[in-house]
């Protein structure tokens, strides 16, 4: 936030074209703050500024930068300043820039690469977009188990400025197997003469090149890493994924969830770049699923016409019936489906979770139950609204209330196991998906239940 703060300065100044002073500025900005600046600069004056830094730090400034930022001071700097940048920037940060770009302009930023990150750039893009092949950084420190500690801490301090990530140090047998990592700390504890071998209890945690994203969020979680080492399917290190980069994924996946809880299919690009017609593509669907099951409603409303008309009392309570059945069944479905993503819960626990699910509906039921009989025993003190029969109308809310949560609660907790078990993935199982399949069937039970409690009463003959 530091960069903001002082913004309106960092502007006169370059109005003023003192580039020295901005120098002497920057020079000791962190580069996420020097990339909160670049961004809220007219987008003339970004790459004004952006050629006061070091090569180095210009990189590291723009791996923090957006990706339509970053689009737009490429077009704004020259061959040799992209090249510079494309060269500098850590390989993993670099495969995701490019990665968003049309197939053209890679193959042209790619020919401005030096051989050996050209390699390992096409290395990086030929991974499936969603593996932790594309998130790696091929830069680590690996060093041998017959190596002494002065040797690895010698070998650290020469190559520290190309590594993105000290934490840990890989050690690897001849062929380069991985067979152990070892903190950074523990070679700055141990003595000189040591070797590796006696640091080394040879029980490491690492990902496959092959596996998701998805998956590489859990295992960091579980593991508490800052860096987990990546390896072929023979054993062979490729790279390393540092925690930055499973924060993004993090970031990402929560994305596509919350938009796929608001009925709509996820965005592929942040809301402020995606098209107009695509965004309404991604919320259509979903929108005319849900109102075609909408009109289910009204089909069931006309289906029990008979009955409100005899009883237009009954039709008072309609929203009030449905809405607490939608609403009980979006908290369930919002619980299980968070859980799902934490697996704290799989498919084998359905039965433990319905058991949970339907006694915590009758439950829940069975307050807003008391509470709505309550409230029309309550107003039937103070008016005739309900007729002579509100204590049969206000049995028949209470009741309903009951049977409609609980349904609802049992429909939104077992939705995301039948998805699961189907291949799909549970967060379609959105709120308002849900909340559509209560309405319809809350109002069956709800005037089910009016014709049998009201049967002889409101509803003779």
């Amino acid at each position: 936030m530091l960069g903001r703060a002082i913004l309106p300065e960092i502007n006169e100044l370059v109005q003023k074209r003192d580039f020295s002073t901005l120098k002497e500025v920057f020079e000791e900005w962190h580069p996420s703050d020097l990339a909160d600046v670049v961004a809220d600069l007219p987008e003339n004056d970004r790459a004004i500024v952006f050629r006061l830094l070091p090569r180095e730090k210009a990189a590291d400034t723009f791996e923090y930068l957006e990706f339509d930022v970053q689009q737009a001071l490429l077009k704004a700097l020259g061959k040799e300043e992209v090249t510079g940048i494309l060269n500098e920037m850590s390989p993993d940060d670099r495969t995701a820039f490019l990665e968003e770009l049309p197939g053209p302009v890679v193959r042209q930023l790619m020919e401005l690469l030096s051989p050996e990150e050209r390699a390992v750039a096409r290395n990086l893009l030929g991974y499936a977009p969603d593996s932790v092949g594309r998130l790696m950084n091929p830069e680590y420190i690996a060093v041998g188990d017959d190596w002494s500690v002065g040797q690895v801490l010698d070998y650290i301090r020469a190559h520290a400025k190309e590594i993105e990530s000290l934490d840990y140090v890989f050690v690897l047998d001849k062929r380069g197997k991985l067979i152990d990592d070892i903190r950074t700390t523990a070679f700055l504890i141990a003595s000189l003469e040591s070797t590796v071998a006696q640091l080394m209890d040879e029980s490491f945690v690492y990902l496959a090149a092959s596996d998701s994203k998805e998956d590489a969020v859990h295992v960091f979680k579980q593991y508490d890493r800052s860096a987990l080492p990546v390896v072929d399917n023979q054993g062979f290190l490729l790279g390393v994924v540092t925690i930055d980069d499973v924060l993004d994924v993090v970031e990402e996946i929560d994305t596509q969830d919350i938009h796929k809880f608001g009925g709509q299919e996820a965005l592929d690009y942040p809301y402020i770049r995606t098209p107009l017609l695509d965004m309404v593509k991604k919320r259509a669907g979903w929108l005319i699923v849900l109102f075609l099951g909408e009109t289910l409603t009204a089909s069931a409303m006309a289906h029990f016409e008979a009955e409100i008309q005899r009883a237009v009392v009954l039709a008072l309570f309609v929203p009030l019936i449905i809405s607490s059945g939608g609403n009980s069944g979006s908290q369930a479905a919002t619980l299980i489906i968070r859980a799902m993503a934490l697996r704290e819960i799989t498919l084998k626990d359905w039965w433990m979770v319905m058991k949970r699910e339907f006694l915590s509906g009758v439950m829940l039921g069975a307050v807003l139950g008391i509470i709505g009989f309550a409230r029309i025993a309550l107003w039937s003190l103070f008016t005739n609204l309900y007729g002579p029969h509100w204590v049969l109308v206000a049995t028949t809310v209470g009741i309903s209330l009951l049977g409609v949560v609980v349904w609802g609660t049992l429909s939104g907790s077992m939705l995301p196991f039948v998805l699961r078990r189907l291949g799909f993935d549970p967060a379609s199982s959105s709120a308002p998906f849900v909340a559509t399949l209560v309405d319809v069937t809350g109002l069956v039970i709800y005037f089910t239940a009016a014709a049998v409690i009201l049967s002889g009463t409101l509803l003779a003959g």
